[in-house]
């Protein structure tokens, strides 16, 4: 396997890993939500950035408008002072009625009086080209005819529109082309307004013409920054003010619904989206606009924004950094413990895992290290058992005689016995050659309870015969237990301790029981014989309770045809249904002894 394959192994491992599922589980939960919730907080934020831009955008507009207004507002102080200035209104009355003059002199004065209150006009120092056009077509001005002739401006066509004013009426004049000498130098527009004098009369017997440069008005316009634009239009969509001076007079193509009224709008020019904004002045059919470009207007949002989400996405990356980090130390012991699976897998059974504390993975490694010395103990337990199991069977087969020679002379022995008429003989040896053919039979290690019986009913006969009083035997299986398999001779020891121990070789009675006492099956062997004291009863009862050692040759030669004894009975036992099997013993003087086998009904059930 070359380094590339090993690398991928490795990583497919670590992908498959706890630790990588549980960050990636992790980072799931925590960046879907964070994701969702960006992207809400984009659109919101988007939303207001842009109602912010169209409010910044009006309150600039409405700004601007106050400047604006400032100049206009000082033109209508100029028409109303003219038109209400008592002494001024009384001259030109008088002029136009066809004052007469006595003398140059009081011409000359009155005509001085009018043009010095004209001159005291002035709009923040620049000048305001006054005008007064009397009835009778004489004119008076603050700029002389060698600017402007004022004369001229009879010519004009909207004089025919200024007998409709009434009171203190204004007519706004659009942008024209200035007509004054020092201003065409340097070129531009002039804007004017128009108001008649009149005093109790209907017919008017002057006019007040204010004038200024259209530059007065843009170049407020023009300070709006870079990208903006503002100008002012007529109720005809014709341009009356713009900074750029090109484009006064042409015609400008807002939407329907910006002319007259106030409103801000985001509209789009192409791929160019911009705020438009109008406000429209109160004394005339005049709007003031403003355009300003979207990407503009929230270039200072944009920064902000920006930088807000450069800081969270920085504090994300160092939340997710630090979670990692945490995640791989807390998890730090799950690999550790881990590793000690794997090579615990791999047969290792002296490693532990070390992993000790309070939390749920300390109990792990706790629990999993008393698991493998558990297991350990277990293994040595079921060697022990095995090794056990094999010296009991050794034992047992050492004890078995090689009957094949000796099962065909009793079989011949028997026959010439009956020929002669001794079935007593006989019978004596049918039970012997029964019990030798079942001994010769290794092949099964268990066979049915009532075959067991019958075996002991043989093995009892044969006993009878070495003995001068008989023994009855009792059977009283119940039908559920006739099949329970148990281990071969496992009820002559306990039969032959009975007769020989128990009844000690006279007459009795000895029973063998069987019956259903869930979850057990109770197989119950009872002498009516001599019984035994408590000392002996508890020494039996402890010995029957302890694994047994190897029996030593004295056990064997005095169990001789078994070689087994009550206490490899119950090791085989053990060995068959488990620990859940026991003994139980009880005995009384005089009384007789009562041994019963509880076999666990599950494991019968599984071994069947």
């Amino acid at each position: 396997m070359n380094r590339l394959d090993m690398w991928s192994q490795k990583l497919k491992t670590r992908l498959k890993s706890f630790r990588t599922k549980l960050i990636v589980a992790a980072l799931g939960c925590i960046i879907l939500p964070a994701t969702v919730m960006l992207s809400i907080y984009n659109v919101l934020t988007k939303e207001e950035i842009e109602a912010e831009a169209m409010r910044q955008s009006e309150e600039q507009l409405v700004l601007l408008s106050g400047y604006v207004m400032n100049v206009f507002d000082y033109m209508i102080y100029a028409a109303n002072y003219m038109q209400m200035d008592a002494d001024l209104n009384a001259l030109l009355k008088e002029l136009a009625k066809g004052k007469q003059y006595e003398s140059e002199k009081e011409r000359f004065e009155d005509r001085f009086f009018i043009i010095s209150r004209l001159d005291s006009i002035k709009l923040l120092g620049s000048k305001v080209y006054a005008t007064i056009l009397l009835s009778n077509g004489d004119s008076f001005d603050n700029y002389g005819t060698d600017e402007y002739n004022s004369q001229l401006l009879w010519q004009e066509p909207w004089i025919a529109e200024l007998d409709q004013l009434a009171g203190l009426q204004t007519l706004w004049l659009g942008a024209a082309p200035t007509v004054f000498n020092t201003e065409k130098m340097a070129g531009g527009y002039q804007l004017s307004l128009v108001r008649t004098l009149r005093g109790q009369g209907i017919n008017p017997y002057a006019y007040a013409v204010v004038t200024i440069m259209e530059r007065q008005v843009s170049s407020i316009l023009s300070e709006l920054g870079d990208g903006e634009e503002a100008f002012i239009v007529d109720g005809q969509s014709k341009i009356v003010s713009h900074p750029n001076e090109s484009l006064i007079g042409s015609l400008y193509e807002p939407p329907s619904n910006v002319l007259g009224r106030s409103s801000v709008q985001l509209l789009r020019d192409g791929d160019r989206p911009y705020i438009l904004a109008s406000k429209p002045f109160t004394f005339t059919d005049w709007t003031l606009i403003s355009l300003t470009p979207y990407e503009g207007a929230i270039a200072s949002f944009n920064q902000i924004y920006n930088r807000v989400f450069i800081s969270q996405l920085v504090t994300y990356c160092l939340f997710l950094v630090l979670f990692i980090y945490l995640t791989g130390t807390i998890t730090r012991r799950l690999v550790h413990l881990g590793r000690v699976a794997e090579k615990v897998q791999r047969g290792n059974l002296e490693i532990r895992s070390h992993i000790r504390g309070e939390d749920e993975i300390g109990y792990v490694g706790r629990s999993f290290d008393q698991m493998l010395d558990q297991i350990k103990r277990m293994i040595l337990e079921v060697s022990a058992t095995h090794q056990n199991k094999r010296e009991a069977e050794l034992a047992m087969l050492q004890a078995q005689i090689n009957p094949h020679f000796l099962f065909n002379v009793l079989n011949s022995i028997r026959m010439k016995v009956m020929r002669k008429g001794d079935l007593e003989s006989a019978e004596m040896l049918s039970s012997l050659s029964k019990l030798l053919r079942l001994t010769i039979s290794n092949k099964q290690e268990t066979l049915p309870l009532h075959e067991e019986a019958a075996f002991i009913a043989d093995y009892v006969k044969l006993m009878n015969m070495r003995q001068r009083q008989q023994v009855e035997l009792v059977v009283e299986l119940a039908a559920e237990t006739l099949l329970l398999p148990v281990p071969k001779f496992c009820l002559q020891p306990i039969i032959e301790n009975a007769m020989i121990h128990g009844l000690t070789q006279r007459a009795g009675t000895i029973t063998i029981q069987a019956k259903l006492e869930q979850p057990f099956i109770a197989v119950t062997v009872t002498d009516d014989g001599v019984g035994m004291n408590e000392g002996r009863l508890l020494e039996l009862r402890e010995l029957t309770e302890q694994q047994r050692e190897k029996p030593d040759e004295t056990e064997y030669h005095e169990r001789q045809f078994s070689s087994i004894g009550l206490h490899n009975v119950v090791e085989r036992m053990r060995l068959k249904y488990g620990e859940k099997f026991h003994v139980t013993i009880d005995s009384e003087i005089g009384k007789g002894t009562s041994i019963t086998f509880y076999i666990p009904s599950q494991a019968v059930n599984e071994d069947v």
